[in-house]
């Protein structure tokens, strides 16, 4: 596979003064394709453990264009770049539209730890988690 792509809608609410996406609605939008990967997708093929937890350690976002809400969909492509016994970290292309042809409006990254609730420590991935990671690696590895 390689990238998934999910299509999110920024809200009239999530523009500021100037007329684009506020950051921290921008980073919702990565939140929201990051929970369409993780949490619906990864359950859909079998690896559901990360909705019991996993939490944000780093985010950094670049904004190349503005991004408008104007009703319609962004196209969020997410990458696992790198794998680690306990995290691995997300890469995103948030575009200006519904398509890959659209300009990049940011680029961004999260480092991400999947987190025991219970005793409130991070933990390590299990096989299944690395599996489906392992099919959207940047690398095709």
């Amino acid at each position: 596979m390689g990238v998934f792509i999910a299509d999110v809608r920024p809200r009239w609410s999530d523009m500021d003064v100037f007329g684009h996406v506020n950051h921290a609605s921008t980073v919702t939008l990565l939140e929201e394709a990051r929970v369409d990967l993780l949490f619906k997708e990864a359950v859909r093929q079998g690896a559901g453990g990360m909705t019991q937890g996993v939490v944000v350690a780093r985010l950094v976002v670049d904004y190349h264009a503005p991004l408008v809400a104007d009703g319609g969909t962004v196209r969020v492509a997410l990458r696992v770049r790198e794998m680690r016994p306990a995290s691995f970290t997300l890469d995103y292309e948030v575009h200006s539209g519904p398509t890959a042809d659209d300009p990049v409006a940011a680029t961004a990254e999260t480092l991400l730890v999947p987190y025991n609730t219970e005793s409130g420590r991070p933990r390590r991935l299990t096989e299944q988690e690395r599996d489906f990671l392992a099919a959207y690696r940047s690398n095709g590895a």
